[in-house]
C-alpha cells in the first residue's frame, strides 16, 4: 500500500454482456456522479477526452483540497456481442436447447444453485418464458383450427373436398398467428429481456466455459491498452470490470502479469469486480483459462483486487469469493476482498422501494449513485485522491462473504 495521494488515474472500463454502444456508460456517469457529489459535498466535471484510442472521457474531481484527474476508457466488445446474437427466432430456440443441456449435463446448474437462488433464477427466467411464449404461440395455432373444426362439424361438412381446403387455411393461419404473436415478443424485448438474457447465458456456455477466439483476440488488445497504460505518468491504472466483464478482466490481468508486463516501479495496478458472474462460466468443465487465472490473479501482490456485490442484486453471486467457490483458492491466496453494496442500507427506504423489483437497473446501480452511501462510492473510486489499495486498507471482508468450494470442475492449467 502507498500513501501517495493520487493525482492522476487511468481507468479501464470492461462492460458486460451489452450491445449498445458505450455512450450509455458516458451519460450514465455523467448523470450519477453529479447527484453523488451533491449528495457526498465534492465535485465532478467531465470533459471530452482529447486524442485518439479507445472510447472514453477525461474526468476532474475536487475532493475537498484534493484535485484528481481521470481518463476513462471503456473497453469495448460490445460487436462481438451483436455478432453473437442469434438473428431469427428459431436460431434463439435452438440456443435455449443446448445451453440448458449444457448447465444441466455438467452439473453446472445444480451447483450454482447451491450459491445464490437469484442468478439462478435470473439464467432460467429466459428459458421459461420463451418456453411459454411458444406455447401461447402454439396455443393460439390450435384455437384456430380448433373454431374451424368446430364451425365444419356444426355446419355438417365433412373434411374432404372444400372443407379440407378450410383445414388447411385454418392451419395455415394458425400458425401465422402463432409466429405473429412470437415476432411480437421479440419486437417487445426491450420490456422481458428474454431474448437478450438468453443470448447472454448462452455466449457464456456456447464452449462450456472456454473463451471464444474472437474474444480471446479482443482481450489481448484489452491487455495492450492497459500495459501501454502502466507506462504512461500515472499514479494508479484502475480496471473496471462489470458483469461478465469482470472474468474477462481476470484473464486480461492475469495474461498481463505472466508475461512481465507490469513494472514493479510503474503506478499502482488496481482492479475492481463489480456484480460478477463468475461461476455462471468458472463452473463449466472447459473453463480451465477462467480458474487458472483465477487462481493466478488471487494469489498475486502486484495489485489490489476488490470485489463488490450486494445480495439486493439478484443478477449476481452476491459475497460469493469468485476465487474459492470455484474451487481454486490455495494457501496462498491473497484476494479478492469481497464487499457488499448492502443495498437495504445504502439505499433509503424510499429509494429502495422504487428500484427493488427493477432488476436489470439494480445490476448497474454499482456505476450509480447511492443516497445513503457508506464506503463504496464508485465515483470516488474511480476520481479520487485514494488509491483503491489505500481506500480499503484493513478493511475486513464482507461476514457473509461465501468461500467453500462448490464447482464440480476445477481443473486448471499447469
Amino acid at each position: 500500500m502507498s500513501n501517495k495521494t493520487i493525482a492522476r488515474r487511468k481507468v479501464f472500463y470492461i462492460q458486460g454482456y451489452d450491445p449498445i454502444h458505450p455512450r450509455r456508460y458516458r451519460e450514465l456517469y455523467r448523470k450519477e456522479s453529479a447527484v453523488q457529489a451533491a449528495i457526498s459535498d465534492y465535485a465532478v466535471t467531465l470533459r471530452p477526452k482529447s486524442g485518439g484510442g479507445a472510447y472514453g472521457w477525461e474526468v476532474e474531481g475536487r475532493f475537498g483540497a484534493a484535485r484528481t484527474e481521470a481518463l476513462i476508457d471503456v473497453l469495448i466488445w460490445s460487436d462481438i456481442v451483436r455478432g453473437s446474437m442469434s438473428n431469427t427466432i428459431a436460431a434463439t430456440y435452438l440456443q435455449l436447447l443446448r445451453t440448458a443441456w449444457i448447465y444441466i449435463s455438467t452439473g453446472a446448474l445444480w451447483r450454482l444453485m447451491r450459491l445464490r437462488k437469484g442468478p439462478v433464477i435470473a439464467a432460467l427466467y429466459p428459458v421459461v418464458f420463451l418456453l411459454w411464449q411458444l406455447g401461447l404461440a402454439l396455443l393460439a395455432a390450435w384455437i384456430v383450427l380448433k373454431l374451424v373444426m368446430l364451425a365444419m362439424t356444426a355446419t355438417g361438412m365433412d373434411m374432404q373436398g372444400l372443407g379440407l381446403v378450410l383445414i388447411l387455411a385454418a392451419g395455415l393461419a394458425g400458425l401465422a398467428l402463432g409466429l405473429a404473436i412470437l415476432r411480437w415478443f421479440r419486437a417487445k424485448d426491450g420490456w422481458f429481456f428474454a431474448y437478450y438474457l438468453m443470448h447472454d447465458f448462452a455466449f457464456s456456455a456456447h464452449l462450456r466455459g472456454a473463451y471464444p477466439p474472437a474474444l480471446e483476440a479482443r482481450m489481448a488488445q484489452f491487455g495492450d491498452a492497459v500495459a501501454a497504460a502502466l507506462a504512461d505518468p500515472v499514479d494508479e491504472v484502475l480496471v473496471v470490470g462489470h458483469s461478465s466483464g469482470a472474468h474477462f478482466a481476470v484473464s486480461v490481468l492475469a495474461d498481463l502479469l505472466r508475461t512481465g508486463r507490469v513494472p514493479p516501479e510503474g503506478p499502482e495496478l488496481s482492479f475492481l469486480s463489480l456484480g460478477q458472474v463468475v461461476p455462471m462460466v468458472s463452473f463449466l468443465p472447459d473453463a480451465q483459462r477462467v480458474r487458472t487465472d483465477l487462481q493466478y490473479l488471487s494469489e498475486s501482490d502486484a495489485l489490489t483486487w476488490v470485489d463488490v456485490t450486494a445480495p439486493g442484486d439478484g443478477c449476481s453471486f452476491a459475497l460469493c469469493d469468485p476465487v474459492a467457490v470455484s474451487g481454486v483458492a490455495r494457501a496462498c491466496k491473497r484476494w479478492p476482498l469481497v464487499l457488499s453494496a448492502a443495498f437495504t442500507q445504502t439505499l433509503s427506504p424510499e429509494r429502495w422501494k422504487a428500484l427493488r423489483w427493477r432488476f436489470f437497473r439494480l445490476h448497474f446501480q454499482y456505476l450509480c449513485a447511492f443516497d445513503r452511501p457508506g464506503d463504496y462510492d464508485y465515483f470516488a473510486i474511480t476520481a479520487g485522491p485514494l488509491s483503491l489499495a489505500e481506500r480499503y486498507h484493513g478493511r475486513a471482508p464482507s461476514k457473509s462473504r461465501i468461500a467453500r468450494a462448490v464447482s464440480g470442475h476445477v481443473s486448471v492449467t499447469p
